[in-house]
């Protein structure tokens, strides 16, 4: 009777080996729950820092990483743990902090450490940028399956979160491996004939585990209400548009004149404390951080070259017309180079989706052909921008993100922010800043304040005013905008008066607008990746905000 017993169960147990095998049987819609809005807001600490074995901690409910790390004598550390990932950061002179960040996936986050009792330090970190969840579903669409191929993305009922990037796609026996290469989490699953248990990862270290069960209705994603914020300026009009998804995908406006703010307010759930993606409104931040380098004297003028910066393996990529592109070509979109981010009629060899996805960007927009002499024509490409990130990585001493932190953000009083890298980890300028829509306005307040916040300063006032200047117009975008130092222009009609805005601008309706002749800077943030809306915020801010401030 025993010797029967293990044969069936050996047998079945053939049997569901050989059925979970087929990712076939897996394709489709999974859910489950989370065990806890915070699973994902996880402590960061490090305790004795002054003791000859310092301890760096990452925790959540559960003790997530706990390590001794060796500490210098400089005030800079660097501390590996968890496979790739690394947290690097400055104490500051007075001993109370620690800024810096940790490099998760292609994501710098910023982490400002603040002392408290005893020798600790502690902040937060948040992986999913959204400081706590609104819903505790989970989702994971595995499609293609087919024997032991599947590609698995994972989504979240709180779709504030950006959404990963996944890929490295494994199965081994009845367990599935794949990777969020933006935020630096893993996922691996065990296949059951009912169900996936998931256990999301840090490197090794065990975040949480969530047990799936096949879908069998629609997923519920979003619909998340953000409280009303009073403020001085009312505008009713735009609000009711917005509730009526007239004005879709909006997620916040704020706006300030003279200096002080006149209102704020988020909606479908997002908040103050929300680092928005910018997108490529951040390439007017990369602005900046060229003109500060500047100031700094790291380089000595805008017309050298390109090649100046470039580690030797790429000089033979220098010829007669490429030597002349120079940075401040770079800075205005008129490199020269076949890099068109815009048209789609063609393929354009150094435009974003054709540089992105090789192994050498650099190498891969050096080598495309040249369409114009530098300084001549502007044609909008991130291609330009991620150079001169390239450049400016070349002439600080440290590490860029450092660099940035310390001559930018810090001084703005800015800490809860992300910087998107290129695969070498060094801050991609071509756009994929993360910061909170107030913080944004900040930045546009210091460029309308030409380059003071609070009475200090911290851009040059002839940085900020040659890039508001209008060198040329960018030939491949619908309105031929003007175009400066990686800052659009636009004039916009009011009551038969025409307005002038300086604007960062980044997809999705991710805008920064500074008005100099009304003192003012608003901030628009949005969603509409994929509808065709990416430009809403110019209809929002002539229809139903500029004629307000002209009252």
């Amino acid at each position: 009777m025993k010797i029967k017993s293990i044969t069936t169960l050996f047998f079945a147990l053939i049997s569901f080996t050989l059925f979970s095998q087929n990712m076939a049987d897996y394709t489709g819609g999974w859910e489950g729950k989370l065990n806890t809005p915070k699973v994902f807001n996880l402590k960061v600490a490090i305790e004795n820092l002054d003791s000859e074995n310092p301890v760096f901690k990452i925790y959540n409910n559960r003790n997530i990483v706990d390590q001794t790390f060796e500490k210098t004598s400089n005030p800079e550390l660097k501390i590996s743990f968890s496979g790739n990932h690394f947290f690097e950061g400055t104490v500051s002179e007075n001993g109370k902090e620690i800024n810096g960040f940790i490099k998760s996936g292609l994501l710098l986050y910023h982490i400002k450490l603040v002392k408290s009792k005893g020798n600790t330090f502690t902040g937060i970190w948040n992986p999913l940028m959204v400081d706590e969840l609104k819903s505790l579903d989970f989702y994971l669409s595995v499609e293609n399956g087919k024997g032991n191929d599947y590609q698995a993305y994972p989504f979240f009922g709180d779709n504030r979160f950006t959404g990963t990037w996944c890929s490295n796609f494994k199965k081994e026996n009845d367990v599935i491996s794949f990777n969020d290469f933006k935020t630096g989490l893993q996922f691996k699953g065990e296949l059951f004939e009912n169900g996936i248990r998931l256990e999301v990862l840090l490197g090794e270290n065990l975040l949480t585990e969530i047990v799936l069960q096949k879908s069998t209705t629609d997923w519920n994603m979003g619909g998340f209400v953000s409280p009303k914020k009073a403020s001085t300026l009312e505008l009713t009009e735009m609000e009711k548009h917005i509730a009526k998804d007239s004005f879709p995908n909006t997620h916040s406006v704020l706006i300030s004149k003279e200096g002080k703010l006149v209102y704020e307010n988020y909606f479908h759930g997002y908040n103050e404390n929300i680092p928005h993606d910018m997108r490529s409104a951040s390439k007017s931040i990369s602005s900046a951080i060229v003109g500060i380098a500047k100031d700094e004297l790291l380089f000595a003028t805008v017309e050298q070259s390109i090649f100046d910066f470039l580690p030797e393996k790429y000089q033979y990529l220098k010829d007669s017309l490429k030597s002349k592109i120079d940075i401040q070509s770079l800075l205005t979109m008129s490199s020269g180079l076949d890099a068109d981010d815009y048209t789609r009629e063609r393929t354009s060899l150094a435009s974003e989706n054709h540089y992105q996805p090789t192994g050498d960007w650099v190498k891969t927009v050096l080598e495309a052909p040249m369409m114009n002499t530098p300084n001549t024509e502007a044609n909008y490409g991130s291609a330009n921008p991620f150079l001169l990130g390239i450049a400016m990585d070349s002439v600080v001493s440290g590490p860029l993100e450092l660099f940035m932190d310390q001559h930018l953000f810090q001084k703005l009083d800015v800490s809860n922010y992300i910087i998107q890298t290129d695969l070498q980890g060094t801050p991609y300028f071509g756009g994929g800043m993360y910061l909170t829509p107030k913080d944004m306005l900040k930045f546009g307040e210091l460029y309308l304040a030409k380059g003071k916040w609070k009475g200090r300063r911290i851009v040059s006032k002839k940085w900020v005013a040659n890039s508001f200047k209008e060198y040329r117009h960018l030939e491949n975008v619908p309105d031929k905008n003007g175009y400066g130092y990686l800052w659009w222009h636009h004039t916009y009609q009011v009551n038969g008066e025409s307005i002038n805005s300086i604007e960062a601008r980044g997809a999705g309706g991710q805008y920064i607008f500074v008005v100099p002749e009304l003192k003012t800077v608003a901030v628009i943030t949005s969603g509409n990746f994929r509808n065709g809306k990416t430009q809403q915020p110019e209809l929002i801010f002539e229809k139903s905000i500029l004629p307000y401030l002209k009252k």
